[in-house]
């Protein structure tokens, strides 16, 4: 349950008119609903559920095909319930062929988000910046795509469908296939063309100039980090920043870790009182209660406004968003 009140029209085309404004359109990744509710209040216009911050968030385990469409969709819908802005959620590779592909779509768009992308790897997959990926036939991966394509014109034609390719890093790949996958992906039905990491500005360049189509771009791992202003220049349509909340997260609580180990209840004490003066505030506050107690006021008999006039603990603000 999302506390408050929906943004009006649907995701994808929430989405769609975003990347209509903005050139590029930068998304910051998120692991969860907490994170994704951070960027929102961060003033980000959207966000994009990392495969690999599920995988790590939800599971512990490595960005190696190990999440099912089960806990992939359920960690999507979480998030797409907990913010307003449009979701962009890491599809894998659609969890099997062009068949489980009709059904991961469908999971996806009735989990609320705007948009997905799917990648031609093998299964088991793994993350595009690690080596030891291998890629499908070219035949079996525009089928998927276009399976996919088809699929959400039925259920929701303004959901976005991004292809990724990670042809360039695969076994035995290339530049040249990647770029030729992507425009046929495109050909397929695809919105958005996304080949998965490029080593140099001249590669994104070429990439830009010879995939006919808009430019998704994926800048971590081993792919050149550029300014807004040089993905303008580029052509760049949308950009996604998928690790960077998730190693921040890591650093901040492996810290912590070791503060509460060494330190005991002190430490925790001074990290409450830098929440405290943080922007984000108290933490019951961020967390909601205020809403549940507006929402309270709202529906529930006046008598039940009682509770609050007395006990021990934080007492909620009952103005709602």
């Amino acid at each position: 349950m999302r506390l408050g009140q929906a943004e009006a029209g649907r995701p994808g085309e929430r989405l769609r008119a975003l990347i209509a404004k903005h050139r590029p359109l930068i998304v910051p990744g998120c692991y969860n609903a907490l994170s994704a509710r951070i960027l929102e209040n961060a003033g980000f216009e959207a966000v994009y559920m990392s495969g690999y911050g599920t995988s790590l968030g939800m599971l512990g385990l490595p960005d190696a095909g190990l999440a099912t469409l089960t806990e992939m969709a359920s960690n999507a819908k979480a998030i797409a319930s907990a913010v307003r802005v449009p979701v962009i959620a890491d599809a894998d590779t659609g969890h099997g062929n062009a068949i489980n592909t009709i059904r991961c779509v469908e999971e996806f768009i009735r989990a609320g988000v705007a948009g997905i992308h799917l990648e031609d790897q093998v299964a088991p997959k793994r993350c595009g910046h690690v080596a030891g990926r291998e890629v499908i036939g070219r035949a079996e991966a525009v089928a998927k795509v276009h399976a996919a394509s088809e699929t959400r014109k039925a259920l929701d034609p303004s959901f976005v469908l991004i292809a990724r390719t990670d042809a360039r890093g695969a076994h035995g790949g290339s530049l040249e296939e990647a770029i030729w996958r992507a425009n046929a992906f495109l050909n397929a039905g695809a919105d958005l063309a996304f080949v998965e990491g490029p080593a140099s500005v001249e590669e994104v360049r070429r990439i830009t100039t010879e995939v006919q189509g808009p430019i998704f771009y994926n800048m971590t791992g081993i792919s050149p980090r550029l300014s807004a202003e040089q993905m303008s220049d580029l052509g760049i349509r949308l950009c996604i920043l998928p690790g960077a909340l998730l190693r921040q997260s890591i650093m901040a609580m492996a810290d912590l870790a070791a503060e509460l180990r060494s330190e005991g209840p002190l430490a925790e004490l001074r990290m409450d009182e830098r929440f405290r003066r943080h922007a984000l505030g108290n933490l019951h506050d961020f967390a909601g209660f205020g809403q549940i107690r507006a929402l309270e006021a709202r529906y529930l008999p006046a008598e039940t406004q009682a509770k609050y006039e007395s006990g021990l603990g934080h007492l909620p603000n009952a103005a709602a968003e």
